[in-house]
């Protein structure tokens, strides 16, 4: 197996993880502290971990150089397991209403909690946003244009 081949398999493993993880999540909505961001945590995972698996589909199309790749892999994983990680944890502390007030139900946690769940979203939303370019501009050319740059 090539790298390419590899990483699409780890990325589909890990989706399907955190999919499994969100569901999970589901199931514990009532213990936690704010059940409605718990609610959020659980649909982020699902869209996460479901788009983790369609990234690991789609990644032997794109025009990638393989430390592009590993670039790609690491800020996938990083962006989707730390938005539900952020949204869980803020539900299990009953914070997080400051960046995200409709989950968030006017709850608010100690500052380091807070500073914990600003730093997650902050970070995710712009490693999300860095993979993002980097997927599109891997899908430029066509299916002819990389067999030929394979040959």
């Amino acid at each position: 197996m090539n790298t390419s081949q590899t990483t699409s398999r780890w990325l589909m493993r890990l989706g399907i993880l955190l999919f499994f993880l969100a569901l999970l999540t589901g199931l514990l909505l009532a213990g936690l502290s704010n059940p409605r961001m718990g609610s959020a945590s659980h649909v982020a995972g699902m869209i996460a971990g479901t788009f983790l698996v369609v990234l690991g589909l789609i990644l032997p199309k794109l025009r990638f150089s393989r430390a592009i790749t590993i670039v790609v892999f690491w800020l996938a994983i990083y962006g989707s397991y730390v938005a539900w990680a952020t949204r869980l944890a803020a539900a299990v502390w009953g914070a997080g209403s400051s960046l995200m007030p409709i989950s968030g139900l006017g709850k608010t946690g100690t500052p380091f909690q807070e500073g914990i769940i600003m730093f997650g979203a902050m970070s995710l939303a712009l490693v999300m946003i860095v993979m993002c370019i980097l997927v599109f501009w891997g899908l430029r050319g066509t299916d002819e244009s990389r067999s030929k740059d394979a040959s």
